[in-house]
């Protein structure tokens, strides 16, 4: 008897959240206006900025307009939208509303889409498209009233040029892809949208050139993105870390730029462009280290100022990673190699400093990039005047102090001017993060560790790779083509065909544009 009563208990079947939801999307989806209001309300949680307007026709239709406030054209809203429904004639039906809206489209609003999900519907308000419902009708109409406020276009605050363009990415996508379009007038410019975050729905657009960019590549780019599945993207550097081929490498493995004409650059050479919407910073990819260590100002100038700059930039670079290793190996392993006035210099200097070479190093180091650091976070207004009276007050402090000595405030301030020169700032971070395991070694095992330092370094960059293109191309592997526009930067006109990597190769770029000069010396 126990048995039966059991059996006639009723039976709680619990219902997937996922399930719920679309029994719910259907039955708003089949409703009238209320429920479909009331289903919107339980899925915003009325929040407060969400405005459901309902109104009657002057035939006496009820009609509904759903927007987020602030994020849409209130303005157009009332003269294109409210008011044409308002002027409507009073003997019109449902059946003629509803073919006016939704089959002849007559609103006066350039982008319109029709849509039967309210999963859509959702997705639509909330990138700031109002939803118009008709009563009795299932479908609705998605207005393009976007109006969100942004700052005007002005000059890159990080890539300044003196000759060249002063435009710079904007917070915008669609702004942003305007300036790049605005340079490639060709109807090879190619744009791919996509949105990521499961909360976020962050557009995100992969651009490049058709014919120019390798299927191959652009194959493997849509394979890394698809993957992404994250709650939100803020920002271009959340999607770098996924699609980058060795997450532990501290080198960066894309290149990022806030200028068009930079990005524009990069296309025309083979490599595509990530568009992010809310950021001004772009992502262009497969990058090298040499396209790194190039700076926009590299093509504006006469080559061969720029080609005596990219001389100094890498010497520099040189500077930045090995000099505090060179200082702290001579002085603790090495000091014959020193000439002795120096050396008698220098061993005065350090008499009464109380730290080896090593340790003072890392004191004189870490002060300096706590001094960087500082200057980067405080208002700009005093940015520069804490970190100049900082480095003044602090260096002059410590020598009369004995705590480090002249010569190696002079080593450690060299070191700092050297690593500003590197244009991109990922890649001089990574070069100042690599400074320090070189210094120890060079404190444990002088010269041969600063060697086996770079040989390991060496190593680790010719295993690198940018969406499977080698980090040190063209140099390793070694294509002579491409070495025009590395240490040095050729003549434009001697540049004539595209870089390896791109899906050209071989395509002239460019003809002999110097040709009249050698039709007059034949002349002559």
């Amino acid at each position: 008897m126990s048995k039966i009563r059991w059996l006639r208990r009723p039976m709680k079947i619990k219902i997937p959240k996922t399930l719920r939801d679309s029994v719910e999307e259907l039955n708003a989806a089949s409703a009238k206006i209320a429920s479909r209001i009331a289903y919107l309300r339980r899925r915003f949680s009325d929040s407060s900025d969400i405005v459901y307007h309902t109104f009657t026709t002057p035939s006496g239709l009820a009609c509904a307009m759903i927007y987020i406030q602030g994020i849409i054209d209130l303005t157009m809203a009332e003269e294109l939208v409210l008011r044409s429904l308002a002027e409507i004639d009073p003997g019109m039906t449902n059946d003629d509303l509803c073919e006016m809206l939704f089959d002849r489209k007559e609103l006066p609003i350039a982008m319109q889409m029709i849509s039967s999900s309210l999963t859509d519907v959702e997705r639509g308000i909330l990138e700031g498209k109002p939803a118009l419902m008709v009563e009795g009708e299932r479908r609705v109409l998605m207005l393009s009233l976007y109006d969100a406020k942004q700052r005007a276009i002005s000059e890159p605050p990080n890539e300044s040029v003196i000759r060249g363009p002063r435009e710079a990415f904007i917070e915008g996508m669609e702004t942003n892809l305007t300036l790049m379009r605005k340079r490639l007038k060709t109807h090879r410019f190619t744009v791919e949208s996509m949105h990521m975050g499961r909360e976020t729905h962050t557009a995100v657009s992969l651009v490049y050139l058709t014919g120019v960019c390798k299927p191959e590549l652009l194959a493997e780019a849509r394979r890394r993105l698809s993957s992404i599945d994250i709650d939100g993207v803020l920002g271009s550097s959340y999607i770098e870390e996924f699609i980058e081929d060795d997450p532990y490498s501290p080198f960066p493995q894309v290149q990022y730029t806030e200028r068009p004409d930079v990005a524009c650059a990069a296309m025309l050479e083979g490599r595509f462009v990530l568009v992010v919407d809310g950021t001004p910073i772009v992502i262009l990819a497969p990058v090298t280290l040499f396209m790194l260590m190039q700076s926009a100002e590299d093509y504006y100038q006469r080559y061969m100022a720029a080609t005596w700059i990219r001389i100094i930039r890498y010497a520099f670079l040189l500077i930045s990673i090995l000099l505090p290793s060179f200082y702290i190996a001579i002085t603790t392993f090495h000091p014959d190699i020193i000439p002795e006035r120096l050396l008698v210099t220098v061993s005065a200097a350090r008499e009464n400093v109380p730290f080896p070479a090593l340790l003072e190093a890392f004191i004189m180091e870490l002060s300096f990039e706590a001094l960087r650091e500082a200057s980067l976070r405080i208002p700009k207004v005093i940015g520069q005047a804490v970190s100049i009276i900082g480095a003044l007050i602090i260096g002059t402090a410590a020598v009369q102090a004995g705590i480090v000595s002249a010569s190696m405030v002079i080593i450690v301030s060299m070191t700092g001017i050297a690593s500003f020169i590197i244009p991109h700032y990922d890649l001089g971070l990574a070069f100042r993060l690599i400074r320090f395991p070189i210094m120890i070694l060079a404190g444990m095992f002088g010269l041969f560790g600063i060697a086996c330092g770079m040989i390991l370094l060496y190593f680790h960059l010719i295993e690198l790779r940018s969406f499977g293109l080698p980090y040190l191309e063209p140099l390793t592997p070694r294509n002579k083509k491409d070495l025009k526009d590395v240490f040095v930067r050729t003549p434009w006109w001697a540049m004539k065909t595209n870089p390896s990597f791109s899906g050209a190769f071989g395509e002239r770029r460019r003809s002999n544009g110097r040709k009249w000069a050698s039709n007059q010396e034949e002349e002559e």
